[in-house]
C-alpha cells in the first residue's frame, strides 16, 4: 500500500474500501473480506447506517487498531455544536474504537461551521486524528480553509473520468488539503467499464478498465475508495501499484472529463432542496 501525508502529518492510504448502500451483516462481511485481501483504509458515514457493522467488522479481524485507517461522517441532521459533538462520540461506539482517523461534515449545509467547531474539539481531545469536508465545492472549501481554525484534511467529493475535478482540485492543492474521490467508478455510468479509451490503455498493461481509471486518479493525486461486494474484484480494485501510466495515457483519459456531474449539482436550487429536505428528514 502507497500512502498520503495530510495537512497534519497523519498519513492515509491512497486507496481504501467504501461501504456505501451496503448494509448489515454484508457489509461486515464485505469489510472483513477488504481487510483479508490488504485493504488498510475503510470509508463509512453516519447516513449509511452501517458504522456498527463496520466497527464489528474491525473487531472481528484481528487486526491492530492503528492497522486500519477509519473514516465517517457528521450527517446533516448533526449539523449544529452540539448535536455533532453527540454524534461524535456515538460514531466512536458504533464503531467500537477509542479514536477514528478521519471525520468529514457529509454536506455543506445546515450549521456546518458549528459541527466543524465540534470535530475541532474532538480532534483536541484525541477523539479524531484529523478532519475535513465532503462534497464541499470550491467555494464553500474557500470559505471554511479562510475562516475555520483548522484546514480540513480532506475533501471528498464525486471524482471519476467523467468528472475530474479540475478546478477544484487546483484550490485543494493551494490550500492542502487532500483530494479524495467518491465513486471513482462513476457508479458504472456511461460504461466506465467498457470504455474504449480505458479498455485500450488497459490491454497494455494487462489492467481493465477499472484498474486504468483508478491509476489515472491515483496518478493524479487524488484517494480512491472504490466499492465492491465481490472479493476477487475487491483484489483487483486494490492491484494498481505496479503499472504506471504514460503521459500520453494520461491525456487520453484527461479527454474523457465532461466537467460536470453525473449525479447532482450544489449549484442547482432544486438539487439544494432536495439534499437539505433529505437532511431534515433522515435522522441519525
Amino acid at each position: 500500500m502507497e500512502y498520503v501525508s495530510l495537512n497534519n502529518g497523519v498519513k492515509m492510504p491512497k486507496v481504501g474500501y467504501g461501504v456505501f448502500q451496503v448494509a448489515g451483516e454484508e457489509c461486515e462481511r464485505c469489510v472483513l473480506d477488504a481487510l483479508d485481501v490488504g485493504y488498510r483504509a475503510i470509508d463509512t458515514a453516519q447516513s449509511y447506517g452501517n458504522e456498527a457493522a463496520v466497527g464489528s467488522a474491525l473487531h472481528k479481524s484481528g487486526l491492530a487498531r492503528d492497522e486500519v485507517f477509519l473514516t465517517t461522517k457528521i450527517w446533516m441532521s448533526n449539523a449544529s455544536y452540539e448535536k455533532a459533538r453527540a454524534s461524535i462520540d456515538k460514531s466512536l461506539r458504533n464503531l467500537q474504537t477509542d479514536y477514528i482517523d478521519l471525520m468529514l461534515i457529509h454536506q455543506p449545509f445546515g450549521d456546518y461551521y458549528g459541527a466543524y467547531r465540534a470535530m475541532e474539539e474532538a480532534y483536541r481531545a484525541g477523539k479524531l486524528r484529523a478532519i475535513g469536508v465532503s462534497n464541499f465545492y470550491p467555494d464553500r472549501l474557500i470559505d471554511l480553509c479562510q475562516f475555520a481554525e483548522m484546514t480540513p484534511a480532506v475533501n471528498q467529493v464525486e471524482t471519476h473520468v467523467y468528472q475530474q475535478q479540475k478546478t477544484a482540485h487546483e484550490y485543494m492543492k493551494k490550500y492542502g488539503v487532500q483530494h479524495e474521490a467518491w465513486g471513482p467508478f462513476a457508479e458504472g455510468k456511461k460504461n466506465c467499464f467498457t470504455n474504449p479509451v480505458l479498455v485500450g490503455i488497459g490491454e497494455k498493461y494487462a489492467k481493465s478498465a477499472a484498474q486504468v481509471a483508478l491509476r489515472f486518479l491515483i496518478q493524479s493525486d487524488v484517494v480512491v475508495i472504490p466499492k465492491s461486494t465481490h472479493k476477487d474484484r475487491m483484489a483487483q480494485n486494490l492491484d494498481i501499484f505496479n503499472f504506471t501510466l504514460t503521459e500520453e495515457d494520461i491525456d487520453a483519459i484527461r479527454a474523457l472529463d465532461e466537467g460536470q456531474s453525473l449525479f447532482f449539482n450544489h449549484y442547482d436550487p432544486a438539487t439544494v432542496e432536495m439534499l437539505t429536505n433529505m437532511g431534515k428528514t433522515r435522522i441519525v
